[in-house]
């Protein structure tokens, strides 16, 4: 991590990652890059639904491989990248045929590393093969739900899951939430875990750091006015006025269950935890 010298308040407890002792290559492969429009927040009809987010420095896309579906071709990692729509790095991984693919990268690679997508990939970080194959305790990322779907699960930086147990046609994996659950296993799956491990170390410090990063700044409901949230109004600083803590919407907050009591998942063996 890198920190600076307190020249002012908002200095004083920033941190930023060193990406000079990691990263090998400022500029993204052209061929691999597009614009694209960032919806922050809106759905397709235009209206907000996820609130606090707009703004933010300019993005270029890059065109990262969650499928892999080029297998039994060794590629070599010819570069570590920084990807601004995403937290962990990616790398671009140069195929035997020639032809190059951005991918997420594990923790602790290096350039040159050889990595494959096998059945029979040989038990090294990077490498990709089915969960069947991957013996009890080792850590994964980039897992796929059903085979040949791509990577869904355990993509954020420094996150890994755990396999705990082959139960055929089933593999039960332990996610960085807690929870635990039954994937298939003619699923794919990466050895490893995610780079870019002190990504939750990072302290934004000021606030103009977080509009650069597309996040609003987020309002407490005791300051807005009754019409805007439960909580508003009242004459100087009021109390919240009520048994329980709820939402703008009057939702409940705080440890309330919302999750449909006729919704159900056979893949699911223990819950993560809320609290």
């Amino acid at each position: 991590m890198k920190v600076y010298k307190p020249r002012t308040p908002s200095r004083r407890h920033m941190t930023v990652i060193n990406y000079r002792e990691v990263l090998t290559r400022s500029k993204p492969e052209k061929k691999l890059t597009f614009g694209r429009k960032r919806y922050v927040g809106r759905n397709s009809f235009g209206r907000i639904t996820t609130r606090h987010k707009g703004g933010g420095a300019k993005r270029l896309w890059r065109e990262v491989d969650f499928i892999y579906d080029k297998k039994n071709i060794p590629a070599k990692v010819e570069s570590i990248e920084y990807d601004p729509n995403r937290s962990a790095f990616i790398g671009l991984l140069v195929y035997a045929d020639g032809e190059k693919r951005y991918a997420l990268l594990p923790a602790g690679v290096s350039l040159g590393e050889e990595v494959i997508t096998s059945e029979t990939a040989p038990l090294k970080k990077g490498n990709r093969m089915l969960l069947k194959n991957i013996p009890v305790g080792y850590q994964i990322y980039n897992v796929e739900t059903y085979s040949g779907q791509g990577a869904k699960l355990v993509r954020s930086a420094g996150s890994f899951a755990e396999v705990l147990a082959q139960d055929f046609p089933y593999t039960q994996i332990k996610l960085p939430s807690g929870e635990i659950r039954k994937v298939l296993s003619n699923s794919w799956a990466s050895l490893g875990q995610t780079s870019n491990e002190e990504n939750n170390l990072v302290n934004i410090g000021k606030a103009g750091r977080s509009r650069h990063l597309g996040i609003r700044p987020t309002v407490r409901g005791s300051a807005m006015n009754p019409v805007d949230h439960p909580y508003g109004g009242g004459e100087g600083r009021a109390l919240r006025g009520r048994r329980r803590p709820i939402n703008r919407w009057g939702k409940g907050v705080r440890g309330v269950k919302t999750r449909n009591k006729k919704k159900y998942s056979k893949m699911l063996i223990l819950r993560r935890r809320t609290k």
